[in-house]
């Protein structure tokens, strides 16, 4: 059997997913590739990579893809890691500049911005460059370690996942894995068994990411877990389906197609999704 070639996004968030495939995968199933989130989807799409974390928004785009179940980077609150920064109220925006490795977060903002405020703004992709964003347009939108890092001191700020479950009090799914149909991946162990060595792993994660980001371990633990929610439970696939009605209703999407799932393994987490679902 050849090897699969499986995309990972660097991100802090998504570390505790991808730690063992990192620092303890089976060599003999999957050759490993570093992309950021809109780079993986791009690649999963050409068919470069036959697995990766994706967008969400990915999904609904990426014909015949397969979800790996139980697994996401989700939040059921506040996420700290998706944030719209303004120099205007937020009301008063009429540009935005948009982290261009963002695509499922791009969908969140208009959503978001046609909910709350009736705004449509014109968007430009950037750099995540907070100086540099602002400085001909109205606000950014900044994802991942750059809007963890960011000082937004004197500026206008929006957490994105707060501002959509005051919204629709549902959860929000940023990203899961995802595997193109074709590969007759049917063992979804292996993403569950990295994840329970991430997490057995996160002091190490941790000290790893406080270093390379210059924040404090106790900031970094918070962040990993009590911000960012990795199930894919009913509450959070719910939120999804709602997110995937939202885009096509205000015509972000031309057509929502079913969730279909990789076969659940049958350990680790409880596997109770079933291989379609509305969406």
């Amino acid at each position: 059997m050849r090897k699969l070639k499986l995309s990972i996004v660097g991100y802090l968030n998504a570390l505790p997913l991808s730690w063992g495939f990192i620092h303890n995968r089976p060599k003999d199933r999957f050759d490993l590739d570093f992309s950021p989130p809109a780079l993986c989807a791009d690649k999963i799409a050409a068919g470069l990579v036959d697995i990766g974390l994706i967008p969400a928004i990915e999904y609904q785009r990426i014909p015949d893809l397969r979800i790996v179940p139980n697994l996401s980077v989700a939040a059921k609150g506040t996420v700290r890691s998706v944030l719209l920064v303004s120099k205007v109220p937020l009301p008063q925006i009429r540009s935005v500049a948009l982290d261009r490795s963002s695509r499922t977060s791009v969908v969140l903002l208009r959503i978001l911005l046609r909910m709350k405020f009736q705004l449509n703004p014109a968007l430009y992709s950037h750099e995540p460059e907070l100086a540099s964003m602002l400085r001909h347009r109205d606000a950014a939108l900044l994802i991942g370690d750059a809007a963890l890092t960011v000082d937004t001191g004197g500026l206008y700020r929006c957490d994105l996942s707060e501002a959509w479950s005051e919204e629709t009090g549902k959860p929000f799914v940023f990203a899961f894995w995802a595997c193109r149909a074709e590969t007759g991946m049917e063992d979804s162990s292996p993403f569950e068994d990295s994840y329970r060595y991430g997490q057995a792993h996160l002091d190490d994660i941790v000290r790893q990411q406080s270093s390379q980001l210059g924040l404090p371990v106790q900031q970094i633990h918070s962040y990993l877990t009590r911000c960012i929610d990795y199930s894919l439970d009913e509450e959070n696939l719910d939120g999804l389906r709602h997110f995937y009605r939202l885009a096509r209703e205000m015509k972000l999407l031309s057509e929502t197609i079913p969730l279909q799932f990789v076969q659940p393994s049958g350990t680790g987490a409880p596997s109770k999704q079933p291989r379609s679902s509305p969406g």
